[in-house]
């Protein structure tokens, strides 16, 4: 059987319900650096001021990941942690230091399909977003959660 562990039940959410934002920032060095450690690119595009300005950028900037990872975190927060089947992304700009990021999710479909094990799961599909200080989209994607 299909076990999910979500925060909010699927009877309980409805198509155009958001998720609460999560806003994080403003990003430092040190941000893309601890990123860094922890994923083990160590580009130093991500953390070395020469380096980054000698191919055309004005600084160092953020991992695309780093940015991706924050969305992830917005979902399961909203839906618990075993229940994401599915996250596309695209990612539209770069982040740089001093960037703030509000990651949001909207709801835009709610179905049933049969689970790998036969059973029914209760899908949730949605459109998500991170924008940086100026309303600027920086990624966007869609997720799918399976929802009790």
């Amino acid at each position: 059987m299909t076990q999910t562990s979500s925060k909010i039940g699927y009877d309980k959410i409805s198509e155009g319900d958001e998720a609460p934002p999560l806003e994080v920032g403003p990003l430092t060095r040190t941000n893309f650096v601890r990123y860094a450690g922890a994923s083990g690119d160590f580009n130093p595009m991500h953390h070395d001021d020469t380096i980054a300005t000698q191919v055309g950028n004005p600084s160092v900037f953020g991992h695309g990941m780093l940015t991706a990872g924050l969305l992830a975190r917005l979902l399961k927060d909203w839906f618990g942690p075993e229940a994401l089947r599915k996250f596309q992304m695209r990612f539209s700009k770069q982040v740089w230091p001093g960037d703030t990021l509000t990651c949001t999710a909207k709801v835009t479909g709610k179905r049933e399909a049969p689970s790998s094990d036969g059973q029914v799961e209760k899908l949730v599909d949605v459109e998500c977003a991170v924008t940086n200080q100026d309303g600027t989209e920086v990624l966007t994607g869609t997720a799918t959660a399976s929802l009790s």
